[in-house]
């Protein structure tokens, strides 16, 4: 995790992620994107979803910009959306960690790890999240 936490160009870290759902699911967190070891934006994130769900979930997410083109393309825009403008490796931390490459035999430029997962739901998925800057 070390080596890729020190060629990241950018690491965007979620400490807590609030996921409701009763057939329809939403999902927030307020997160700081971190460049050299200091905050330089700050960003949330949303996500709704739709079928069978109950419960709450509580999580951490950290995404690691692998690439310095699609971090500093993302960057100048005002946001970005998982699955559409950018896709995502995912991984999960503890019980067995694991990074799921979906078959394309190489990480990808964006990585995202969730962490520290309490609830009763489950979903390792940030597909069609909306990632938002915002000002502190």
């Amino acid at each position: 995790g070390r080596k890729l936490v020190e060629q990241a160009s950018g690491i965007l870290i979620f400490p807590r992620v609030y996921k409701f759902g009763f057939a329809v699911g939403a999902e927030y967190g307020e997160g700081a994107l971190r460049v050299n070891g200091k905050s330089v934006d700050y960003y949330s994130m949303t996500s709704g979803s739709f079928g069978f769900q109950f419960g709450a979930d509580q999580k951490q997410i950290v995404i690691l910009f692998m690439n310095n083109e699609v971090f500093e393309q993302l960057r100048k825009g005002s946001g970005w959306k998982a699955g559409v403008d950018a896709s995502v490796t995912m991984g999960r931390v503890g019980d067995g960690a694991s990074i799921d490459t979906r078959g394309k035999g190489s990480l990808g430029p964006i990585l995202a790890f969730i962490i520290d997962r309490r609830g009763l739901m489950y979903d390792l998925t940030l597909e069609g999240t909306k990632f938002e800057k915002w000002s502190k």
